[in-house]
């Protein structure tokens, strides 16, 4: 991932991660936190991705969403292929500090490269008998952005 010391201060006693002012992220062992993006006005799950030292830092910074793209092994400035800018509105850290939640304005109509509103655009149906037979429910009929347009072919 990167060689750079995390910027962000060493974790305290208990007390002073989970009440205190300082931000001191826990990262796991491959230096990366989970982050949950939202859209901000309608409280929306949009994805799901992870944030490194770096690129937590580069958010901040900029005030737009930076992650680590654990396929690509880079840093991840989301939006700067398809121009679908996430500008954080609120970003907050859970009480234990090892979870991330940005609420964000998301530019171009859709996060998900597929071309949904979110990421999160199926549901799994509950209390099925048998887990191998289940069918995923499509919960946003349509797309908010061709990818074919956005990203080039895909495959």
């Amino acid at each position: 991932m990167t060689d750079k010391a995390s910027p962000f201060s060493c974790r305290g006693t208990r007390n002073e991660i989970e009440e205190g002012t300082a931000l001191a992220p826990k990262f796991d062992r491959d230096g990366l936190i989970p982050a949950i993006a939202t859209d901000a006005q309608t409280g929306e799950v949009l994805m799901l991705a992870y944030m490194n030292a770096q690129s937590l830092a580069r958010t901040i910074a900029t005030g737009e969403a930076h992650y680590w793209s654990r396929s690509r092994g880079q840093l991840w400035h989301k939006g700067a292929t398809s121009g679908h800018i996430q500008t954080i509105v609120d970003l907050r850290i859970d009480c234990d500090q090892d979870a991330i939640w940005i609420k964000v304005e998301q530019g171009g109509g859709g996060c998900c490269h597929v071309g949904y509103k979110s990421c999160f655009f199926r549901s799994v149906p509950l209390k099925a008998r048998d887990p191998s037979g289940i069918k995923l429910e499509f919960r946003e009929s349509e797309k908010a952005f061709d990818p074919e347009k956005t990203y080039g072919k895909q495959g």
